[in-house]
């Protein structure tokens, strides 16, 4: 609860700092945590916020941590929520990942890369 409680106070935020500790969150396997991220990074998904354009520039200069970020969620999700969310598109982790990669896709002009596997996949997406 530590990290969930730091995480509150920091979040809306996106100095340098903030934007690579919350991505970082993003991967870890709490359910509470990525609940919070959902709820307060409800920006991610307007293009032109400032939280769009930091999440998105952050990574597409650092593709390879965003897609062990993607791996991990996929993992988590598989390992210790797959009975609660029988579908990945339901699980927040999943929900972050497509607000993510929209922003990514915005900044970079073109597609980022889904790396959730494709039994994950219900319907064309994570």
């Amino acid at each position: 609860m530590v990290r969930q409680r730091h995480l509150e106070k920091v979040i809306v935020s996106t100095d340098p700092w903030v934007v690579p500790y919350v991505v970082q969150l993003v991967s870890e396997y709490v359910l509470e945590i990525l609940v919070v991220i959902c709820d307060e990074l409800r920006d991610l998904a307007t293009p032109g916020t400032c939280g769009h354009l930091a999440y998105g520039q952050f990574i597409v200069d650092n593709p390879a941590f965003f897609a062990r970020t993607q791996r991990r969620v996929v993992s988590y999700w598989s390992c210790y929520y797959r009975g609660t969310y029988e579908s990945f598109r339901s699980y927040p982790g999943c929900t972050l990942l497509d607000l993510l990669r929209s922003a990514a896709s915005d900044i970079a002009g073109h597609p980022w890369p889904n790396l959730a596997p494709a039994g994950a996949r219900t319907d064309g997406h994570c």
